[in-house]
């Protein structure tokens, strides 16, 4: 069962960088086909993709954030970690870190963490 745990910082100030650490476990994140994701929910707000570290350790980004953000891996700690750099309170939300799962026919988020709320002082 592949289970994932975000950890990091609850409360961050403005114009400093939200750190966060997903800790995978049973599943490595170089298997094959899977991309690792990092996703947020802004109350009142739908839910948002950041982007994603793959297999390979290729990343993609949203557009709205790809000048802040920064996806990378652990492979040796099987964890992935996101930096979003000059944060504002829009940031505020739950951040989660999920697995999505490609194959021959679909693509879906089949492992998400339980999230983890990160709030940014004005």
């Amino acid at each position: 069962q592949v289970q994932l745990q975000e950890s990091g910082p609850g409360l961050v100030n403005s114009s400093q960088t939200i750190s966060l650490t997903c800790t995978v476990s049973g599943g490595s994140i170089t298997a094959n086909f899977y991309y690792w994701t990092w996703i947020r929910h802004a109350s009142g707000k739908g839910p948002e993709w950041i982007g994603w570290i793959g297999y390979t350790g290729s990343t993609l980004y949203s557009p709205s954030l790809k000048s802040r953000a920064s996806i990378s891996r652990d492979t040796s700690k099987n964890q992935l970690a996101l930096q979003l750099s000059s944060v504002t309170p829009e940031d505020t939300a739950v951040y989660y870190c999920a697995r999505g799962a490609r194959n021959i026919y679909s693509y879906a988020y089949d492992f998400w963490g339980q999230g983890t709320q990160v709030t940014v002082s004005s």
